[in-house]
C-alpha cells in the first residue's frame, strides 16, 4: 500500500485531535474529488513498518490528547489495500486502546466483501459513499455531499 500524506496531528478529518492517513489507491474517480493525486496505486509513499510504528507513537504520544485515528485516501478499502489496513486498525486496536478509527470509503457498506468486511470489525465511524459533485454540501458534518452516509459501528 502506498499514502499520499500523513498527518500526525488534525483537527479536521473527525472528532477531536488525530493522526490521519490519506492512502493511495481509488477506483471511483468521483469527479470534482478533492483528492485526485491519490487515485493512483503507485502514488505517494511506501506505507512500511517504519511509517505503521510512527502512527502508534504518535497515537500514544501523551503530549497531545489524540482521539484517535482516521484513514481517508483514495479509499482504504480499495481491494489491494486491505491487508495493509486490516493490520494496522488490528494493531491500533491492540496498541491503542482508547482510540477510535474513523475511515471513509466511496464504497457503499452493503457493497464490501468480506475482505473488506473485516476492516469494519475494528473501525468506530465509517463514512460511505461516493462524492457526488451536484449532491455537494459543505454544510455537512464529515460528507462532502449528502448521498453519504455516516455508520457509527
Amino acid at each position: 500500500m502506498n499514502y499520499g500524506q500523513y498527518y500526525p496531528v488534525d483537527v479536521i478529518n473527525g472528532v477531536g485531535t488525530r493522526c490521519t492517513l490519506f492512502v493511495s489507491g481509488c477506483v471511483h474517480a468521483c469527479r470534482g474529488c478533492y483528492n485526485k493525486s491519490t487515485w493512483s496505486l503507485c502514488s505517494g509513499h511506501l506505507f512500511d513498518m517504519a511509517m505503521e510504528d510512527q502512527i502508534i507513537k504518535d497515537l500514544n504520544d501523551t503530549r497531545i490528547k489524540k482521539q484517535g485515528l482516521t484513514l481517508s485516501g483514495g479509499d482504504p478499502l480499495h481491494p489491494l489495500n486491505i491487508d495493509a489496513v486490516l493490520q494496522l486498525v488490528q494493531r491500533v486496536k491492540a496498541q491503542c486502546i482508547d482510540k477510535d478509527i474513523w475511515v471513509w470509503t466511496g464504497y457503499k457498506r452493503d457493497e464490501l466483501d468480506a475482505r473488506q468486511r473485516q476492516v469494519l470489525t475494528y473501525i468506530d465511524v465509517l463514512i460511505d459513499g461516493k462524492f457526488i459533485q451536484e449532491l455537494a454540501d459543505p454544510n455537512l458534518a464529515w460528507r462532502g455531499s449528502s448521498n453519504q452516509i455516516i455508520h457509527y459501528l
